[in-house]
């Protein structure tokens, strides 16, 4: 098998999954469990990308510059600061840690 029917066969099973959800009845997604249940997988699979982008190089754990600014964009996302401040913050921690080391 070659590198392109790898892709091929991809591309058709992820359009699959797109027409399996549009017959998913929305009176099923209305209901309290798969809303919840939809909801939790979202922050589960945020987070996740939020660690290994910023934990993970390759097959290796690195603590760098990533992680303090991380924190930091945490701590003022939890005060509600606006999104362009956490952003412009959590780049200059970054920045200026690359800069001192």
């Amino acid at each position: 098998m070659t590198v392109w029917h790898v892709i091929l066969l991809a591309t058709a099973a992820t359009l699959a999954l797109k027409l399996a959800g549009h017959l998913v009845p929305a009176s099923f997604l209305e209901r309290e469990r798969p809303a919840r249940i939809a909801d939790l997988l979202t922050v589960a699979l945020l987070a996740a990308l939020i660690a290994v982008q910023t934990l993970a190089v390759g097959q290796t754990l690195v603590v760098d510059a990533r992680v303090p600014a991380l924190v930091v964009a945490a701590a003022l996302y939890a005060v509600r600061t606006p999104f362009i401040v956490v952003v412009a913050a959590a780049a200059l921690v970054a920045a200026g840690i690359r800069y001192v080391a």
